[in-house]
């Protein structure tokens, strides 16, 4: 439920909907990149001019739009930014108020070890660990559930020895990735998309075999 995002963030980072409206928080799971991007950009390649992912993402939520003719239906991309430069909605934050992952922060360290640093928290995905993205928001502004009950994320990265490993991964080491296998996962991505995804935004294009006119 909206409300449940609402009531964790300070009202600039509020979603203009009643706290019972419905919405869903996109995940994009490993297997994303062979079942979805590849063949998206062999379908759709003259029509690439933007980021291939955020365009395959796009096609796909306007796809599940048009699963629901009678409901109005508002999507927010995880990209998307408001006038003040500000995001238009938190993913981590809606990820975890879900129950789809669990965002660790500084403040689930109990004996803080970096001082005046400033750390960044980070998701867990407990079958995926750090192998996955959170994708956008789908919006249901006519369907209210009041009675909708909310789950807890699982807490799978639960030691604080743990914690704090996955924190100093992520913020001081994170190109390395370690901080993504901090716990057993069940799938991670392929050596062609871990090499897509290390590859500088603009020569992604070229792995893609796009033309320089698409771009």
């Amino acid at each position: 439920k909206v409300g449940w995002y609402n009531a964790v963030l300070q009202p600039a980072f509020h979603l203009p909907y009643p706290d019972d409206t419905l919405a869903f928080v996109v995940l994009s799971t490993p297997s994303m990149f062979e079942k979805a991007l590849k063949p998206f950009v062999n379908k759709e390649r003259l029509k690439i001019i933007r980021d291939p992912v955020d365009q395959c993402v796009s096609h796909h939520l306007s796809r599940v739009k048009e699963k629901f003719p009678d409901q109005k239906v508002d999507v927010i991309f995880d990209y998307e930014i408001l006038p003040s430069r500000k995001p238009k909605f938190l993913a981590q934050t809606a990820a975890h108020v879900a129950g789809a992952t669990y965002y660790y922060q500084r403040k689930d360290v109990e004996l803080d070890p970096w001082g005046k640093k400033k750390i960044y928290g980070v998701c867990i995905h407990p079958k995926y660990g750090g192998w996955f993205a959170i994708r956008g928001l789908l919006l249901f502004p006519d369907i209210q559930v009041p009675f909708l009950e909310q789950s807890a994320p699982v807490d799978c990265v639960s030691t604080q020895e743990k914690r704090i490993e996955l924190l100093e991964q992520f913020n001081f080491h994170w190109q390395d990735g370690r901080y993504r296998d901090i716990i057993e996962v069940k799938e991670r991505y392929s050596d062609e998309q871990k090499a897509y995804f290390a590859t500088p935004p603009a020569e992604r294009f070229k792995l893609l075999g796009l033309t320089q006119e698409a771009q």
